[in-house]
């Protein structure tokens, strides 16, 4: 038996939870939902040390770099997750924020848990990814003890990239590695060793925050509505109208004219409508305020 892995939180047993197996459903189900109540207070927790992630990866994406995830089984997957939404939500190219699992896409739909025990695998990943000094890699493994991951995290670093890590134990090997250690200790599953189940829920919340805050910084916001999503569906679309009338405070007719003008850019059509320039105006003034919105309207020329 393995004197690490047996002494993690996340395999211990859940006092709590002992006799879940007698419980009628609701009662199932009320225990799931106490358990899951606890996670959010584990993310608070740790956010001193997800503010430095989000500066970190700021002055890395500012500078062209790359936001890369690493992770495996649950955790890789919401690393893949979280990476392929940053397009649509925020207009990201997709180079920006990338996610990679052990075993590849098809660890995506199968369990393939082997695949996490290979560290050559994960230094050849980002060796492959020519991940340098501009780059941020994060690690993400409930136990902090996955091979491949620490195996990528030990190469990003001898590339000279930026390290976080984003495990659920203290004094884990994944964060003795990186230069930034995200550890919500969301305690005993209700199952034990199941951490696709609150280890995993405190994960996507703090990728959500991560991706959300940097996003933000960059300027991909504008109050609370996200200016520059994609509209590459219908749904999308219309949600592109409804942003540009919130925002320009215009009806659905004039929205949708200024939209097609702007090329479907919600934030160029916006700034057409608050300061009367014109497309290319626009998109030249938003260039010129690397994106921020605010800071491009108060640069536009004064209308008569």
């Amino acid at each position: 038996m393995d004197k690490y892995l047996s002494g993690l939180v996340t395999e211990t047993t859940n006092e709590a939870t002992q006799n879940i197996d007698m419980c009628s459903t609701g009662d199932i189900l009320r225990l799931i939902n106490e358990q899951d109540c606890t996670v959010p207070a584990a993310v608070g927790r740790e956010l001193g040390n997800i503010t430095k992630a989000v500066d970190m990866l700021y002055d890395a994406l500012r500078k062209d770099g790359r936001m890369i995830y690493v992770g495996a089984g649950t955790s890789g997957r919401l690393g893949v997750l979280d990476a392929s939404e940053c397009p649509p939500t925020f207009g990201t190219c997709p180079d920006m924020v990338q996610g990679y699992i052990a075993g590849g896409d098809r660890a995506l739909r199968e369990a393939i848990e082997g695949c996490e025990d290979d560290g050559e695998a994960g230094r050849e990943l980002i060796s492959s990814l020519r991940v340098g000094a501009n780059d941020v890699v994060i690690g993400i493994t409930a136990s902090g003890s996955a091979a491949y991951v620490i195996g990528a995290v030990k190469e990003a670093r001898r590339l000279g990239a930026g390290t976080i890590a984003v495990v659920n134990n203290k004094g884990s090997r994944l964060g003795a590695e990186c230069d930034i250690c995200i550890a919500p200790v969301v305690g005993p599953e209700v199952i034990m060793g199941s951490t696709r189940m609150k280890s995993g829920t405190a994960q996507k919340l703090v990728l959500n925050m991560l991706t959300t805050a940097v996003m933000i910084k960059l300027g991909k916001v504008y109050n609370n509505l996200m200016v520059d999503l994609k509209a590459t569906n219908k749904k999308l679309t219309d949600r592109a109208v409804r942003i540009v009338c919130e925002a320009a405070c215009v009806n659905e007719a004039e929205a949708i004219a200024a939209l097609e003008q702007a090329g479907m850019q919600a934030k160029t059509a916006i700034m057409m409508i608050k300061t009367g320039v014109d497309a290319k105006t626009a998109g030249e003034l938003l260039d010129g305020s690397n994106g921020f919105l605010k800071e491009a309207i108060k640069k536009a020329p004064k209308q008569a």
